[in-house]
C-alpha cells in the first residue's frame, strides 16, 4: 500500500473495502488507456466495492454509462464528448447518490449532486498534464474527505450514520434516498430516507427537472491568483 493510498485507507479512515465484486478481464482489458492504469490497479486489489462502511463506492463505470448520458445530455460536457475533446467516466458514487466522474483529458474534472441536478465542474487538464495519472489518482484517493460524501439533515447533523445505524448497511448496488425527492420538495429527515437501487433511483432524478451547471471554483481561483 502507497502513502497516498495508506492515507485514504487508515488516516481518512475509508478502510477496509466492502462488498467487493472482483472487475473480470474483459472489464480490465476494456478500460485499458480508457481510464489511467493506477485506477485498474485499485479495482484488481480491492475489485468495485464500498469504503467507509458504504459512504463511498468504486464503481464499474460500465454500469453506469447510461445514467451518466441522461445527466450530461444538454450540457456542455456532451458537446466535449460530441466533439471527442474529452470521454466521460462515473468511478465512483456517494451513499446519497452522488456521481464521481473521470475525464480521459480533464481528470476528476466533474462531480454530480443528483438530489438537487447540480453538475460541479474541476477541470484538472493542467494537473493531469502536469502530475501524470498515477500521481492524479493517488492525489484523488488521498485527499478525499468523508464529508462532502455525507447529507446533512434539517438541523445541519450529518446523515449517514444515522441512516447506516436505522436502515442498515448498503449492498453494492443500494443507495440511501429521500422520499419524497429533495428536487420535488421533499425533506432532508431521516426518517424520509429509504434503501433503494441506485441506477433506478439516480436515472428517476435526472429526469426531474433542469440541470444546473455550477461554477468550476478552481478554474476561478487559478484565474484570479495568475501573475
Amino acid at each position: 500500500m502507497n502513502k497516498y493510498f495508506d492515507n485514504f485507507y487508515n488516516f481518512k479512515g475509508f478502510g477496509p473495502a466492502i462488498k467487493a465484486t472482483m472487475p473480470t478481464q474483459e472489464t480490465l482489458d476494456f478500460f485499458k488507456g480508457k481510464l489511467p492504469d493506477r485506477l485498474l490497479e485499485y479495482w484488481q486489489e480491492y475489485g468495485f466495492c464500498g469504503w467507509g462502511d458504504g459512504i463511498f463506492w468504486l464503481v464499474n463505470p460500465l454500469d453506469y454509462h447510461d445514467i451518466l448520458q441522461t445527466w450530461l445530455e444538454g450540457t456542455e460536457f456532451a458537446e466535449r464528448e460530441k466533439n471527442e475533446i474529452d470521454k466521460y467516466y462515473v468511478i465512483g458514487r456517494g451513499a446519497f447518490g452522488d456521481l464521481v466522474v473521470w475525464g480521459k483529458a480533464s481528470g476528476q474534472s466533474l462531480d454530480i449532486n443528483s438530489n438537487f441536478g447540480m453538475l460541479f465542474p474541476t477541470d484538472s487538464t493542467e494537473d493531469l498534464v502536469e502530475d501524470g495519472e498515477t500521481l492524479t489518482v493517488d492525489l484523488f484517493f488521498a485527499t478525499m474527505n468523508k464529508t462532502p460524501l455525507d447529507q446533512k439533515d434539517v438541523d445541519e447533523k450529518p446523515l449517514f450514520e444515522q441512516a447506516l445505524k436505522k436502515l442498515g448497511p448498503l449492498e453494492a448496488d443500494e443507495m440511501y434516498a429521500f422520499v419524497p425527492a429533495l428536487a420535488l420538495g421533499g425533506v432532508n429527515k431521516l426518517e424520509n430516507l429509504k434503501k433503494v437501487k441506485a441506477i433506478e433511483h439516480l436515472n428517476f432524478l435526472a429526469e426531474l427537472g433542469e440541470k444546473r451547471i455550477m461554477a468550476d471554483i478552481v478554474a476561478m481561483s487559478n484565474e484570479l491568483h495568475k501573475d
